[in-house]
């Protein structure tokens, strides 16, 4: 019996510039995939058109490029799935599995978890807002392949969640796991700020009847001030820095200590060929422009 073929993935929402901690999980994701030999595939989750940017998708899909990070494939996007979304919540509200919600946030107790309002029922006159995934009792754990052994207990840390918004617009959650299994994903690299995700995208997965990929989890790259680098903090863009110094900063952060004097395209195969993901450091996240610790 032939393996099953490595498939990794990048998917960038397109709400501003690519930036380092971007950069970090796509140069992580690929080359995840390519030193096993697999495909690297890129996805544009464009479901939430309030947050997105104009540009901004065909941005980050040049700035990639000009990096030297090429998908395997015809970009997918979100927007053109929505179908996919609704057949897959169909299927969950009749087997039960998913049911219609008034609550708001503000319904929510001070921890943030959704005391099960609506789970038997609406309540008399009023209108669903929301459906949620009805979340069973128990521990959800894997391996994560950096972070070793992990484990939650949805059902006790968030309760219920929401897959279609109170605004009509598909749930990231439920989004990125029909996809994943659309694209044949057998393996997600990501920030460690996306952990408790996977908890809930791991439930989602066994309710759909769908393999669940491996799961590898970076540390986050932080600002000066400590905070996650993110479009929304206004991180440096990287579409005027040199690619190949810009690439060379990524795999210091991840531990890979790269030869300073290759040109992008060396640097790549090089990178390809002595990727370890031994050497990546073993913390939630790291100041940018440090040296990650040994």
């Amino acid at each position: 019996m032939n393996p099953v073929p490595v498939v990794g993935r990048f998917a960038p929402s397109p709400t501003g510039d690519l930036h380092f901690g971007s950069l970090v999980s796509a140069v992580g994701s690929y080359l995840e995939a390519k030193s096993a030999g697999g495909l690297w595939l890129l996805r544009v989750e464009d479901i939430d058109p309030p947050r997105e940017v104009a540009g901004s998708a065909s941005g980050i899909i040049n700035d990639l490029s000009r990096l030297g990070l090429v998908a395997d494939g015809p970009v997918l996007y979100q927007s053109s799935r929505l179908g996919a979304y609704q057949e897959c919540l169909n299927l969950l509200l009749a087997k039960g599995l998913a049911y219609p919600c008034v609550c708001s946030r503000k319904d929510l107790s001070v921890s943030g978890r959704y005391a099960g309002t609506c789970r038997e029922g609406i309540p008399p006159g009023k209108t669903p807002r929301s459906i949620r995934l009805r979340v069973e009792t128990g521990v959800v754990a894997f391996k994560d392949q950096l972070q070793g052994h992990v484990s939650d207990s949805p059902a006790e840390t968030g309760g219920d969640f929401i897959i279609k918004r109170a605004d009509g617009l598909f749930a990231y959650q439920l989004a990125v796991v029909v996809d994943d299994n659309f694209q044949g994903i057998t393996q997600v690299v990501r920030g460690t700020d996306l952990l408790e995700s996977t908890y809930r995208q791991i439930c989602l997965q066994k309710a759909l009847g769908f393999t669940s990929p491996k799961y590898m989890h970076l540390p986050v790259v932080l600002s000066a001030d400590g905070k996650k680098l993110s479009k929304r903090t206004r991180a440096d863009p990287l579409k005027h820095q040199e690619p190949a110094t810009v690439v060379k900063q990524a795999l210091n952060f991840l531990g890979q200590n790269p030869p300073s004097d290759l040109s992008l395209n060396d640097l790549w195969t090089w990178a390809i060929k002595h990727w370890n993901n031994d050497l990546i450091p073993r913390e939630n996240a790291i100041l940018a422009g440090s040296t990650p610790p040994g």
